[in-house]
């Protein structure tokens, strides 16, 4: 278990130590996608969904994902966010919507859970607004594609 950072030598979890790194510049870049029917994916494009505007309000859901991320996750550190970008792309070759998040933070822990909870909260409003359209909507391919700063350096998937 030693190289996992969330447990001690007896192997119970605890929220890691930071308090002797540096604070330093961080982000992340998350992704992933909820696919749908070409019908259901119109109602977005074409702004007819009943609860509203979908991306807009996944984009909020997101951005607010993130910053509840130590509330959700037990051992993650409460950070100091310095910004959240979310992105949702209509993909008529999924179909569905492609759904990006850059979070940033000056600290001495990075910010990956927090792109991968604001990509997670924003394709769950994805769902909760389109689900009486269609209930077999999949969400999927939630991944971190970007990760800069800190002891560890650069993460990026290449594909």
């Amino acid at each position: 278990m030693a190289d996992l950072t969330h447990f001690d030598a007896e192997g119970h979890a605890h929220m890691v130590d930071v308090s002797d790194k540096p604070a330093t510049a961080r982000v992340a870049v998350a992704e992933g996608w909820v696919k749908m029917t070409p019908e259901t994916l119109a109602l977005v494009t074409e702004q007819r969904a009943k609860k509203g505007d979908v991306p807009g309000v996944a984009r909020l859901a997101g951005i607010m994902g993130a910053k509840k991320t130590a509330e959700l996750i037990p051992l993650c550190h409460p950070l100091p966010i310095t910004k959240v970008a979310v992105d949702l792309t209509p993909d008529p070759d999924l179909p569905g919507l492609r759904i990006t998040a850059t979070v940033k933070t000056a600290g001495q822990t990075g910010v990956e859970m927090e792109a991968l909870t604001a990509v997670s909260t924003a394709a769950l409003t994805v769902y909760d607004m389109l689900k009486a359209a269609e209930k077999g909507m999949e969400i999927g391919g939630i991944r971190l594609t970007l990760k800069e700063g800190g002891k560890s350096g650069r993460f990026e998937v290449t594909q």
